[in-house]
């Protein structure tokens, strides 16, 4: 984690000369002296006084308590996504933001579609009442470990394996938790929906106020072993399912009719509709609207929608949608980084601000704990309690090594 500029304290950390280098060649004109680097956030929050801002970009578990420290400290903060890969913790990241009042950005709305082509549709009764939405993506596209690694191979030299496990509990170091895979494991990552429905759902959040699923309902592959000649069913609350449904139930808000919310992964995806013919399937990753009268079809981040079926259909066609605000090559300042920008000098804020996420970050953390529990949940969404399944709620939190509560970092 780097510093600013001109600090001369300095101890290991990661790469900090390719950040010289860097700015180096793009500011060649300007004078300045190396950039300080940290391994440790907390010692960055301690000596660099004069620091603005924070953009974190680690593993799920560690993104909460990072947050947290940085905007106790008066920080603003930009963050990839999730808030937290807990439902508590993801509160508290939002609860901290609004009583700082810092300057927030959650990195994934720069890549979220718009939902007004599908709007307009839908304000126009051209599907009839919705009831449903589909949205489904190719991932994981990572391992999912069926089993805790039982091997303990030697740390990497140069890795703080301490550092890296921050408020999760002690474990033997192993590469099958790092890297990539993290986002495979419900203590470090929030599985396929935390990785990828950020960045298609949370303009559907906003768009059709959705906000306190009543009940989450998860339909998952499972593991299987075989021991002396004996098939079993693998009891696996560590890892999330090869491949998985997740059905959320919305309750009626407004004018809006009560929704449904289907999330698909691992390959699964809603039955193809019949206006597409029999010659036609639908693609690796996609949307859906349903209607009571018709069908909304569209790209994973609801580009390029087009009306299947439904009373206005005729003489319709293909409606264009604004792009997704960053697909394929980023540009090296996102809109919504501006946005950012602009706020911490005292601007309004963006639309991607941290106060705007409760919808997304509760959905995408029920989501991992239907899976673990593998049982449909009742959901309490004023008191943010599971009600059918008591043993549930301890999934909402985590228990806090020593030293790493957010109240103390």
């Amino acid at each position: 984690m780097g510093g600013r500029r001109g600090n001369h304290s300095r101890r290991p950390g990661r790469r900090p000369g390719l950040v010289d280098t860097y700015y180096k060649e793009q500011r060649q004109a300007d004078s300045f002296r190396a950039c300080a680097s940290y391994a440790d956030f907390r010692e960055l929050l301690e000596h660099e006084k004069d620091l603005n801002a924070v953009k974190i970009m680690t593993p799920d578990h560690l993104h909460g308590v990072i947050s947290i420290a940085a905007m106790r400290r008066g920080k603003h903060v930009i963050m990839h996504k999730p808030l937290a890969n807990r439902l508590q913790e993801a509160g508290l990241v939002i609860d901290t933001a609004r009583s700082k009042g810092v300057a927030t950005h959650f990195i994934p709305w720069d890549s979220n579609g718009s939902m007004d082509a599908v709007m307009a549709w839908i304000q126009d009764g051209a599907i009839g009442t919705l009831r449903e939405v589909h949205n489904w993506t190719n991932r994981p596209v990572w391992p999912q470990f069926s089993a805790v690694p039982a091997d303990t191979p030697p740390v990497p030299q140069g890795f703080d394996w301490d550092l890296w496990l921050g408020p999760e509990a002690q474990r033997p170091y192993h590469p099958n938790y790092t890297h990539m895979v993290f986002r495979g494991w419900y203590d470090f990552g929030g599985g396929s929906m935390a990785d990828m429905g950020h960045y298609s759902l949370w303009t559907v959040f906003r768009a059709l106020d959705l906000a306190g699923p009543v009940s989450i309902d998860p339909m998952l592959s499972h593991d299987c072993g075989w021991s002396e000649n004996v098939a079993t069913t693998i009891r696996n609350d560590y890892s999330f399912p090869a491949a998985a449904i997740v059905r959320f139930q919305y309750p009626a808000r407004g004018q809006r009719a009560p929704v449904d919310l289907i999330w698909y992964e691992g390959g699964m995806r809603p039955p193809t509709p019949e206006e597409l013919g029999h010659d036609t399937d639908l693609p690796a990753e996609g949307m859906m609207f349903v209607g009571d009268k018709g069908r909304i079809l569209a790209g994973f981040r609801v580009e390029n929608p087009r009306l299947l079926s439904g009373p206005k259909m005729q003489g319709s066609r293909t409606v264009d949608s604004p792009a997704a605000r960053n697909q394929g090559d980023a540009p090296q300042i996102s809109a919504g980084m501006r946005q950012w920008i602009e706020c911490c000098r005292g601007g309004a804020p963006s639309p991607g601000s941290f106060l705007n996420a409760w919808p997304i970050s509760e959905a995408v953390n029920l989501y991992a704990v239907a899976l673990r529990t593998r049982r449909r949940l009742l959901y309490d969404p004023e008191n943010r309690r599971i009600t059918n399944l008591a043993e549930a709620n301890k999934y909402l939190s985590r228990e806090y090594r020593k030293g790493w509560e957010p109240e103390t970092v």
